[in-house]
């Protein structure tokens, strides 16, 4: 019973945050990865909060209200971290999720380490609702925010320091504030209800309606120069003329591979933005049998380019975070 109302609520808030995924932005076994994670966090927690508390002898109260926010927050916000620089997350959208599942994972395995550490018999149905209702939307409304957050700001992989700075002084005030308890427990538990779940469907709402500008934009100008391509009039358009006017500092063949990148990647990208606009749709997703090996090629002629040939046909690509991640959307899901 008691694990029940611990978790019901943030189970029927996943479900609905699931059910605004118009575009099918989630993949279940990240999901599942993330539910996964939760609970290791939880755990990793639990182990370095007790050697702070052992090692330098801090009241529980100073731990809790000071410390813990702090330490849960940051493990928490790891695997978002990572799955974001791995362009396995576009939007706020799929973030929000991805991070509202951690913390559903980490609520569920914090809340079985307590009923094992305080017993059956030692707590009342009130406590388990008010960690339900409250405690357990704050672990996922927390790390959705702090996903948000991250896929907003990190337009650049090697400029991690300031996005995760930013979202650890948000994640880390948020959780305190919430475990001070400046007001009555059970009007806390109310105020997370209501705010996490209006805040994330607004959040919601207005990346819904940023990915239809980049779906909009992204296949005008991406279908008109592939188009140009296959009719060999590349080398008319401004982003041809581009190509030739720096492939002296390239040698030849780094030139026609990236000429070959160029309109594979364009290929690549064009049909990884049809196949969002079929899934917001429910229309059937085409199957492409050779998908996997034009992604491993598209791979291979990066690696062919190099760095300075990727750099310098930033001008003619889209090759943003969001563009980076559509690619990965072609896998077969799992």
């Amino acid at each position: 019973m008691k694990i029940a109302v611990s978790l019901i609520p943030i189970l029927l808030f996943l479900a609905m945050f699931l059910s605004l995924d118009s575009f099918r932005l989630i993949r279940w076994g990240i999901l599942f990865v993330c539910l996964l994670w939760g609970g290791v966090a939880a755990s990793l927690s639990l182990v370095g909060n007790t050697l702070i508390t052992n090692l330098f002898h801090i009241d529980f109260d100073i731990l809790s209200r000071y410390i813990a926010p702090l330490t849960e927050e940051i493990l928490k916000m790891l695997l978002l971290l990572w799955l974001i620089t791995k362009h396995r997350i576009g939007f706020a959208i799929d973030a929000a999720i991805y991070g509202f599942t951690i913390g559903t994972g980490f609520a569920f395995a914090e809340n079985m380490i307590y009923i094992f550490q305080l017993g059956p018999d030692q707590t009342n149905l009130w406590i388990w609702v008010t960690r339900g209702f409250g405690t357990a939307i704050m672990h996922g409304g927390v790390t959705a925010i702090v996903g948000i957050i991250l896929v907003n700001r990190l337009t650049d992989t090697r400029k991690l320091l300031q996005p995760f700075i930013l979202a650890v002084i948000v994640a880390y005030l948020l959780h305190a504030l919430y475990n001070a308890f400046f007001i009555f427990p059970l009007i806390s538990a109310l105020i997370m209800m209501v705010l996490i779940p209006v805040t994330l469907i607004i959040v919601f709402r207005l990346s819904t309606g940023n990915l239809k500008r980049w779906l909009d934009m992204g296949i005008d100008s991406e279908v008109e120069l592939l188009l140009m391509i296959n009719k060999g009039k590349f080398s008319k358009t401004p982003a041809g003329k581009y190509l030739l006017s720096v492939k002296d500092h390239f040698p030849r063949e780094v030139v026609v591979d990236m000429y070959c990148y160029s309109a594979l990647y364009l290929e690549l990208s064009v049909k990884a933005k049809c196949l969002l606009l079929l899934k917001e749709s429910d229309l059937p997703l085409p199957m492409d049998p050779q998908i996997m090996e034009k992604l491993e090629e598209l791979d291979m002629l990066k690696k062919n380019i190099g760095k300075a040939g990727i750099l310098a046909l930033k001008p003619i690509l889209r090759t943003s975070r969001s563009d980076l991640w559509a690619l990965t959307t072609l896998k077969p899901n799992k």
